[in-house]
């Protein structure tokens, strides 16, 4: 028969493994202590090249991922573009500020085959002004710097915009400008004056007007160190530069050791640099060193009284440490949920997640205390048709298309798909206040869009009423208005299942 394990037992563990525990602290205090003080010294310039190369490739990708990200706006932006069928200037600039709202493209602009800039506000001629235009055809993505009136300077993303025509007219690039204060503005960081950083341009020149440490300050890094370095290490420097190589540089301009680092801004022909004055380290190497002596002191002196505490609070941390994992596994279960209840073609809820708000609302209908409740039935119009005739690559975009101009007009309300072509939408509180209203806007929309063979949804309404006694009631209503809906839009030239 196994021995069963009693209190006694657990505490005269406790206490054992309490004592041995005070012993390995002791011990490992003081063999910790030697070694960081012999080794404090010899880590000054390991930690600061590991420091430095760290935070330069940080924010070299941080603006590498500034730029991918504008050239996947610009592509969703020229996709929206060619989607809106536009047919005057206007029309255009109007939908380049709407795009300015969407994407966040502040600068965002085209160009036509003449090379005019067309922008939100105006058109100019924008030949003397943007490199990538003195080629007669882009063969892709163009990354380039522009001063703007002789001193702000701006990254220039360019990309192909082949096959778009606006009014009769070609375009034949998008591009974006971001400032590069901006940038500088994305990439500060509190340091204290002890770190500096700078972009650089492949012939030292500090695009950022950052300051990088007080000696290099914000002039021409080549200009600076040629005279604290030797002319072969300048070379290299230069080299690396124009070569897009990283590396790093130490020299000492007034007895104090400075190291720099350096590494390319993939997609650019910039170069972020990041400086550190070595006995900053030292110092803070050295003070941790001292406080690590004065902490051991203290370990020693405390150990006792903070064992005696471990004692006493050890059944509490066990008890603490069972509710931390109660609540991590709730955690992961609503993760699960979540996961379970939403659309993977849509983002929407699922058909799972709406039964569980039907079941929620029955509830709250039979408890009476429910009143604004209005139920949507939307069902798309010739998703078969476009399955048999395009593919269901095209249907399942039709299906996204579809959710995404629900989700658009009611943001006030839960959107289900319950369906491979139908929809739900439940309206309380304010989304139920302004349903009639959005209902005209969308259906404005939708009947135009019938014209234009766009998506098109047929959509049924219904209130809840004091006679009702289940969701699935208001639900009825507005399923049979739904189909009456969609005879209406077939008789003005919708697409059916039918249609083959």
């Amino acid at each position: 028969m196994k021995k069963q394990i009693t209190r006694k037992t657990f505490i005269l563990t406790a206490v054992i493994g309490g004592v041995l525990l005070m012993a390995m602290v002791i011990f490992n205090t003081v063999v910790s202590t030697r070694q960081t003080t012999v080794a404090t010294n010899n880590a000054v310039s390991e930690v600061s090249s590991f420091y430095l190369e760290a935070m330069a490739d940080r924010r070299s990708k941080t603006i590498t991922n500034l730029i991918n990200s504008n050239f996947d706006h610009m592509e969703k932006a020229v996709a929206y573009i060619n989607s809106e069928g536009i047919e005057t200037e206007e029309e255009l600039r109007a939908t380049l500020g709407n795009i300015k709202s969407m994407l966040s493209l502040d600068r965002f602009a085209l160009v036509d085959d003449d090379k005019i800039v067309h922008t939100q506000f105006t058109t100019y001629t924008g030949g003397s002004r943007h490199d990538f235009l003195s080629a007669e055809n882009m063969d892709g993505r163009s990354v380039s710097t522009v001063s703007i009136y002789g001193s702000s300077k701006q990254l220039c993303l360019a990309a192909p915009t082949p096959d778009l025509k606006i009014a009769g007219k070609t375009y034949k690039a998008g591009f974006v400008q971001i400032d590069v204060r901006e940038i500088v503005d994305l990439l500060a960081f509190e340091d204290e004056g002890r770190t500096y950083f700078g972009i650089y341009s492949k012939n030292g020149e500090n695009l950022s007007g950052t300051e990088v440490g007080p000696y290099i300050s914000v002039h021409n890094l080549f200009d600076i160190v040629k005279d604290v370095i030797s002319e072969k290490k300048l070379s290299e420097i230069r080299d690396n530069f124009a070569n897009a190589v990283g590396g790093s540089l130490t020299f000492s301009p007034d007895e104090v050791e400075e190291t720099l680092c350096y590494v390319p801004i993939e997609g650019t022909d910039w170069m972020m640099v990041v400086l550190i004055r070595e006995n900053v380290i030292q110092d803070r190497i050295r003070s941790i060193s001292e406080r690590s002596l004065a902490t051991s002191k203290n370990q020693i002196a405390f150990t006792m009284i903070f064992s005696i505490i471990f004692f006493s609070a050890l059944l509490l941390m066990l008890k603490t440490l069972s509710n931390k994992d109660l609540a991590a596994e709730k955690e992961n279960t609503k993760n699960f949920r979540d996961m379970a209840n939403t659309d993977s073609m849509t983002g929407v809820r699922n058909k799972h997640a709406y039964s569980d708000a039907e079941a929620y609302l029955d509830s709250m209908i039979a408890e009476k205390s429910i009143e604004k409740l209005g139920i949507l039935v939307c069902d798309i119009n010739g998703l078969k048709h476009v399955n048999d005739t395009q593919g269901h690559a095209a249907g399942d975009q039709l299906i996204r298309d579809a959710s995404d101009l629900i989700c658009e007009y009611f943001n006030h309300g839960a959107v289900y798909r319950i369906g491979g072509d139908e929809f739900v939408v439940i309206l309380q509180d304010r989304g139920f206040d302004t349903m009639h209203e959005v209902l005209a806007d969308i259906n404005r929309v939708i009947e135009d869009n019938v014209k234009k063979k766009k998506v098109v949804i047929s959509i049924g309404y219904s209130e809840l009423t004091s006679d009702d006694q289940l969701v699935h009631d208001v639900f009825e209503r507005a399923d049979k208005m739904m189909y009456e809906r969609k005879q209406q839009l077939k008789q003005m030239g919708a697409p059916t299942r039918s249609d083959s």
